[in-house]
């Protein structure tokens, strides 16, 4: 595990002129007055003008709070997540617009998570056809969490299309019922939805990933990289509490033994770890629950994987226990999942 602290919820690691400015730039255009989008943030308009403020993921999320209740828009999550990537942020954007394929953009994106997708973790898995792409909340975000996915995917598909032209052919898994404005899907990311998936994901062919990013330039990428990595250095740390268990659990799944395991490992006993995830919205069986069932999914559809090995991977020694547990996360019996994502 890796030594730097994480950042937790009142971490002030988002600068405030990157993407919380966009969203309070998409209230002003609609002419809502900027005390009200920022009431409660602890952010005035006048400190983004003079200063260079950072916020909290808290502080964040009462702005995302506010731009919900204010806007009052079915298109807003998604108009604002096409200002994010790849941005204005100077070095971290560059190493997005230069990099050498569409596959390292992605791996870009991944790596300086806190940097260009500080709310909601992109999570990439591959097999030998697919790229998927997977969407975790960093901070816990109850309410925010619909709309942090269309802003994430938004995003991506907009960097994508600037990157390698518009005719990507991307598919969407969202977590949720198909909701009302089914319209602005259609008009923002494209017809090729699913909604009532077990986990939020969108996913590509590979054979879109190798072409060489138009206009890129191998030097301007290189330095790009070299000071984003300065920059994300200069964090308070490079990921999130539960950003961090969920690497590990990945990791340490076959052979986990239980939470004095994993709070030992986390440098814990196990009441301090489990305050410390109660203070970032959480529990540790959540924990456990998101990644099972992300890791469920990707060995049903990455590695083929029959029920038993997904059950003994997952460590569920009893059948009964293991469908129960997919029943409960997404709905569906082990069969049914299968038969579902196969589809």
């Amino acid at each position: 595990m890796s030594a730097r602290p994480w950042l937790d919820r009142e971490t002030r690691f988002i600068a405030a002129r990157g993407q919380p400015a966009c969203l309070i730039d998409l209230a002003l255009s609609r002419d809502i007055d900027s005390h009200r989008i920022l009431k409660g943030t602890g952010l005035f308009y006048d400190d983004l003008l003079s200063n260079e403020p950072y916020i909290s993921a808290q502080q964040f999320h009462r702005l995302i709070d506010n731009s919900k209740q204010l806007l009052a828009a079915d298109d807003s999550a998604f108009l604002f997540g096409q200002q994010l990537l790849p941005g204005h942020y100077g070095p971290t954007s560059n190493v997005l617009l230069h990099a050498d394929t569409l596959l390292q953009a992605l791996q870009y994106l991944q790596r300086f998570k806190a940097l260009l997708s500080p709310l909601c973790a992109p999570v990439m898995r591959m097999d030998e056809q697919m790229l998927y792409l997977y969407w975790l909340d960093s901070f816990e975000s109850g309410q925010n969490r619909q709309f942090l996915l269309e802003a994430s995917m938004a995003a991506v598909t907009a960097l994508t299309r600037q990157l390698a032209g518009p005719n990507l052919p991307w598919h969407y898994h969202l977590e949720y019922a198909e909701p009302s404005y089914i319209e602005q899907y259609w008009v923002h990311l494209g017809e090729h939805l699913r909604f009532q998936s077990p986990a939020s994901f969108m996913c590509l062919p590979r054979e879109h990933l190798a072409g060489r990013v138009r206009q890129a330039s191998a030097v301007v990428g290189q330095i790009a990289e070299q000071q984003s990595r300065q920059q994300q250095e200069q964090l308070a740390g490079e990921e999130s509490m539960t950003d961090r268990l969920f690497d590990y659990l990945c990791e340490y799944m076959p052979r986990l033994a239980g939470l004095e395991q994993v709070a030992g490992d986390f440098g814990m006993s196990t009441a301090t770890f489990k305050r410390r995830l109660q203070r970032e919205g959480t529990h540790f069986q959540a924990q456990l629950d998101r990644a099972r069932t992300l890791i469920a999914v990707d060995l049903y559809l990455c590695r083929g994987f029959s029920n038993e090995a997904v059950a003994s991977y997952l460590r569920f020694n009893d059948r009964t226990n293991f469908r129960r547990f997919l029943k409960r996360l997404t709905g569906r019996s082990p069969n049914d999942l299968r038969q579902w994502l196969g589809s």
